[in-house]
């Protein structure tokens, strides 16, 4: 006699589609959950913890604040409304929203500690999650806590936290864990000068938890654009040639100084930096799904260019602190939609930076990135071919597209800071403010691998960092040089 497999509730389904990583799916169903019992708390927290991984941060806030107003001490939405605000680089309102769902002793108490742990560790304030650690409690059995304690083991002794981070990474079964105390234990290494354990350990992280990437996507996306380059010049100039000066954007890979460029922009009293905003994903996808992208760019509607650019400022200023007026948006997958950008925002600023190739691949190499979104990272020889990608489409795009636009060499950035970040400030439209030079002062909290080095003033102790990796680089990165 066969049993019939009872259904899956919806919070199983969408639990089972975050697991594979099949967030779009997840989403739709949350939504569907949401509308079908607009007062189950349980269907507002699925709809917040479908949208985060897929980066939109201001729907994912809006989303917990529409939760919140049902149940405003619920701790599944009030954690995820943390996490939120910490990734808008808002830690106080963070940690406060995880100290008061703390003193309520919730079902989800180790979450919480863990994720005030990593939020204070995130913002510089040692002595705050030295005394987290002190004051004890169940959460410090949680494997993940190992990695907190292990960045926060006697600052000094980078080799005691390396083998600490090494013994995590080397014996969880969870490979997001195995990723963040392996690159953890690798930045030790690199730190103390061992130089080959470090990147012995990376080369087996990425072997057992980077999965392959299809890197033949990235070229075939290339040549498409520019076979069309000829055809983009000007693509959707109109009347409203304006739409879009209150948005500047980086164009560059990662660890190519993109982090201590917008730390710098963003002391400027007109200029806000909003991170990694997912709004500039919005554009291409919507343009996808009207057909035009990327070959159809000039059938856009007039109708259809101003929406999409009022949605982008609309959620972008929702970012911008009081007083600015241009927001800076840090996206590293711009370099890859500059013709959906131009044609959305044609009198967008754009600020391309570029680093020693072997720098920014040594870099890349040893961090943890998103395996899936940035798993070329896995190979010294797939980092080198995205570099040359890059390379050879952005600034010939520039020139098509006939945008504002300046290309500044990190190297150059650090050695001189005034005279390049003029011309970036030239290119956004603002005045020079000697503020701009002083980004070590600045307060945001910065949420990139990065955050540490910005936190110091502007120095050169990156540069040359390959060197101590001749080993691993062949001839072929010759040509990049």
């Amino acid at each position: 006699m066969m049993h019939r497999v009872p259904p899956q509730t919806d919070a199983q389904l969408i639990a089972g589609f975050l697991t594979q990583h099949r967030f779009s799916e997840a989403l739709t169903h949350a939504q569907a959950w949401r509308e079908r019992a607009p007062r189950d708390v349980h269907a507002h927290a699925a709809v917040v913890q479908s949208l985060l991984p897929l980066g939109r941060l201001a729907a994912t806030a809006e989303a917990a604040d529409r939760g919140l107003i049902l149940s405003p001490v619920d701790p599944t939405l009030n954690l995820l409304r943390a996490v939120i605000d910490h990734r808008l680089g808002r830690t106080d309102a963070a940690v406060k929203r995880l100290t008061a769902l703390l003193s309520r002793a919730p079902a989800n108490e180790i979450d919480a500690t863990i994720t005030l742990a990593e939020v204070l560790q995130r913002s510089g304030r040692s002595t705050e999650v030295a005394a987290l650690i002190a004051k004890g409690g169940a959460w410090l059995a949680d494997e993940r806590a190992q990695v907190c304690v292990a960045r926060a083991t006697a600052r000094t002794d980078r080799s005691r936290r390396g083998l600490r981070a090494a013994r995590v990474a080397h014996g969880t079964g969870n490979a997001q864990l195995k990723r963040i105390a392996g690159f953890e234990a690798v930045r030790l290494h690199d730190a103390a000068g061992r130089y080959r354990e470090a990147f012995a350990l990376a080369t087996t992280l990425h072997r057992e938890t980077t999965p392959t990437f299809d890197i033949g996507e990235v070229e075939m996306d290339v040549a498409e654009q520019l076979r069309l380059m000829p055809r983009l010049r000007a693509v959707n100039r109109t009347a409203a040639d304006a739409i879009g000066a209150e948005a500047a954007f980086v164009i560059g890979l990662p660890r190519s100084g993109t982090t201590l460029l917008e730390q710098m922009l963003d002391r400027h009293p007109s200029i806000c930096g909003i991170g990694e905003f997912e709004g500039a994903f919005a554009i291409r996808e919507t343009l996808t799904g009207l057909g035009v992208w990327p070959s159809n760019l000039r059938a856009l509607a007039a109708s259809d260019a101003a929406r999409l650019a009022g949605e982008y400022l609309s959620a972008a200023s929702d970012l911008r602190r009081t007083g600015a007026r241009v927001t800076f948006d840090k996206t590293l997958h711009g370099w890859r939609m500059l013709p959906a950008l131009a044609a959305v925002l044609p009198n967008a600023a754009f600020v391309h930076l570029c680093r020693s190739p072997r720098d920014t691949a040594i870099s890349m190499f040893l961090s943890n990135f998103h395996p899936r979104a940035w798993g070329f990272t896995r190979e010294l020889s797939m980092i080198r071919r995205i570099i040359a990608l890059e390379r050879r489409l952005v600034k010939p795009m520039f020139d098509a597209l006939g945008v504002k636009s300046v290309s500044i060499v990190y190297e150059e950035l650090v050695d001189h800071p005034e005279r390049e970040i003029r011309r970036a400030l030239e290119v956004i439209g603002v005045a020079f403010d000697a503020a701009v030079l002083t980004p070590e002062q600045n307060t945001r909290t910065v949420l990139t691998l990065s955050h540490e080095q910005v936190r110091r003033s502007i120095n050169r102790s990156s540069i040359g960092r390959w060197k101590n990796y001749e080993f691993a680089f062949d001839s072929e990165w010759d040509s990049l040089s």
